[in-house]
């Protein structure tokens, strides 16, 4: 019999053009995530893919311009606008004649891997289920309310209340039709006062007993004067340093740049805050929590823009600021002295010690209690930090010696002296 075809030949091209198809898909997916890597590392300060920056929105620039114009534009912007080029010129005046980098170093493999990703479709936007709860909305718990279990507890009370009410005159009647007679006791307010003041041990037991309960209570009051541990005030702008401190591993002393300086830990001025913010208008959806959404974060950004005049769309200052009227948290007394440098960079002290975990702090509060007991006990267990740390070295070998002990403790160099601490 004759053969009309060969059907190894066809299995053979039909699993060649699979395998070049999942290849290909393979390589772009490849591509588009070393495009990515290249993209925040070379790109993301100055743009995003769906917004304007510094420059502007890139997602589907490759399908806007020649491929090989923008080889020339990423490698050298510059020279490519002084040679006349009128779309390099067109560009430039549309983004406010903002210089681009130059990025020489990049091959044309690794344009095509950044246009690959500049390509990819948006992320389309979670669908909204009607009825569904919000991020950052409070729900309604599906308990049973605490209105309704206290109106349960009232309602029994007053059951009770009735119950015993009706015995009482049940029992009252039934001893009227056996002709008992029921005694009725004198129980005035008055007449039980007289009681008590007659017996004169109950009055000196409860005069003592009152005066001690008062001391304890007068005693506990005055203590907590001008102590605020746990004070958390509500700020103009939200600042969260479970983001800052925490998710973005932002250094302490970057925005607090003087407590390695000086006395005061300063409140870091604005212009700190636009170092990162020019670029970060809107935090990643994973930054949202079940107490703020996303969008609540981004409303935050906007009053930093407000308060400084940064205009989002233009990308420049208008020139209109408004000040941000910051609450203190942490204030000591006029006649304490403290000074961050000394226990930030000579003894080493983290932030954490006297602040606790404000990386995990959605709003800043007073950590410790910040009495004069509290730093002398820290003053007691803290041994000096001596390794690397010239500025004790000589006193610290004098003073171990006179002790007899190989490590000091801060009081034992002194950290217990009044003048110290205090003017």
């Amino acid at each position: 019999m004759k053969k009309v075809g060969n059907h190894k030949s066809f299995s053979k091209i039909f699993f060649s053009l699979a395998f070049v198809l999942v290849t290909s898909l393979s390589v772009f997916s490849q591509d588009a995530a070393k495009g990515k890597e290249l993209f925040n590392t070379n790109c993301a300060a100055c743009h995003k893919l769906d917004a304007k920056a510094t420059g502007p929105a890139l997602r589907d620039v490759a399908a806007k311009y020649d491929k090989e114009w923008l080889y020339k534009w990423i490698k050298n912007s510059g020279e490519l606008i002084k040679s006349g080029d009128a779309q390099a010129v067109k560009v430039f005046e549309e983004n406010n004649k903002v210089p681009m980098t130059a990025f020489p170093q990049l091959s044309n493999e690794d344009i095509d891997n950044i246009l690959a990703y500049t390509s990819e479709p948006a992320p389309a936007a979670p669908a909204v289920v009607p009825g569904a709860p919000v991020a950052g909305e409070v729900t309604a718990d599906s308990g049973v309310s605490n209105n309704v279990i206290l109106g349960v507890l009232s309602l029994v009370m007053m059951m009770l209340v009735v119950m015993l009410f009706l015995v009482n005159n049940m029992l009252t009647k039934i001893a009227g039709a056996k002709g008992l007679e029921v005694a009725q006791k004198d129980r005035s307010i008055m007449n039980i006062f007289k009681a008590y003041a007659k017996n004169q041990f109950l009055v000196l037991v409860s005069a003592i007993l009152l005066l001690l309960v008062s001391a304890y209570f007068a005693y506990g009051w005055m203590m907590q004067i001008g102590v605020d541990q746990g004070y958390e005030p509500v700020q103009p702008i939200h600042y969260s340093h479970r983001i800052h401190a925490g998710e973005n591993g932002i250094d302490c002393k970057y925005c607090h740049s003087a407590a390695r300086v000086g006395k005061h830990s300063n409140i870091p001025s604005l212009n700190v805050c636009m170092n990162c913010h020019k670029n970060i208008s809107e935090v990643a959806e994973t930054t949202a929590t079940e107490e703020h959404s996303k969008a609540f974060y981004d409303g935050e950004i906007a009053k930093l823009y407000d308060a400084v005049g940064w205009d989002k769309s233009l990308q420049k200052y208008t020139g209109k600021t408004k000040p941000v009227k910051w609450v203190r948290i942490h204030n000591l007394p006029d006649h304490v002295y403290f000074n961050h440098s000394q226990h930030v960079t000579v003894a080493g002290v983290e932030c954490q010690t006297c602040h606790g975990p404000v990386e995990e702090m959605e709003i800043m509060k007073q950590h410790a209690p910040l009495t004069m007991g509290w730093c002398i006990n820290c003053h007691r267990e803290t041994n000096v930090k001596v390794e690397d740390n010239a500025y004790y070295k000589k006193i610290h070998e004098e003073l171990s010696k006179k002790y007899g002990v190989s490590q000091l403790t801060a009081a034992q160099m002194g950290g217990l002296e009044c003048g110290k601490c205090h003017y």
